[in-house]
């Protein structure tokens, strides 16, 4: 597996969520538009517009990756949308604090159009579709036709479409989920992640047909010393 890059911790500091937001100068900020880079130049042969980020378990740091990572595409200037297709914990409302009365489970049941679903951040170029009230059959609905054309109709209306969807290893959501979309991300957290849970997550992922644009490794220590350049 290529590892797109790695995002580090930095143990003299808090973790921000949205670190690429409130510190943009931040190394780990820099490591995320690496990250960006990285799926630019994977672009090259076939067009990357709809990306699932996933992990093998909870807890590995996934959403805030998502998170991160539709803040630094957004400030490129591109148009995206960051959905929280986590249809059984969504955490997506929590990180960008907002309400999760309709989301993506309104749009798909034809309670709410797109249009009153996505709401626009604080952030220039970024809109959010939480999950919204969770379903009793998640799978399924993101299995339906009716997601099939909502994908569509957003590609449309978004240059990104990044979905923070469940761990791979709990639930098959992104697993069906990413046979959908362009290309999928997974973060694996270092110290936590198993070899051979990463390995296990890696072939269910690549059973499907997908496209596997790489690996973040989260949570390793920042050392001053790996941003000297004298």
């Amino acid at each position: 597996m290529k590892v797109l890059s790695r995002k580090f911790k930095n143990k003299n500091q808090s973790y921000v969520n949205l670190i690429a937001y409130n510190n943009p100068a931040s190394p780990i900020t820099e490591q995320y538009r690496l990250v960006r880079t990285n799926i630019e130049f994977s672009s090259v042969d076939k067009e990357i517009k709809s990306i699932v980020v996933t992990s093998p378990a909870p807890a590995d740091g996934k959403s805030t990756t998502a998170s991160n990572l539709s803040i630094v595409l957004a400030q490129q200037g591109k148009k995206v949308l960051l959905i929280d297709a986590d249809l059984r914990k969504p955490s997506i409302h929590y990180i960008f604090r907002t309400e999760n009365t309709k989301g993506l489970t309104s749009v798909l049941t034809n309670k709410f159009g797109i249009e009153k679903a996505v709401t626009k951040t604080g952030i220039s170029n970024l809109s959010i579709l939480t999950s919204g009230p969770i379903p009793p059959n998640p799978a399924e609905l993101l299995n339906s036709e009716s997601m099939r054309s909502i994908m569509q109709d957003l590609k449309d209306q978004f240059d990104y479409l990044i979905f923070d969807t469940p761990p791979t290893l709990s639930v098959t959501d992104s697993q069906v989920l990413s046979n959908k979309c362009d290309g999928i991300v997974i973060v694996i957290s270092s110290g936590k992640t198993t070899i051979e849970e990463a390995k296990n997550t890696k072939k269910l992922l690549s059973n499907t047909g997908a496209h596997l644009l790489g690996v973040v490794l989260n949570g390793t220590e920042l050392k001053k010393e790996n941003y000297n350049y004298l």
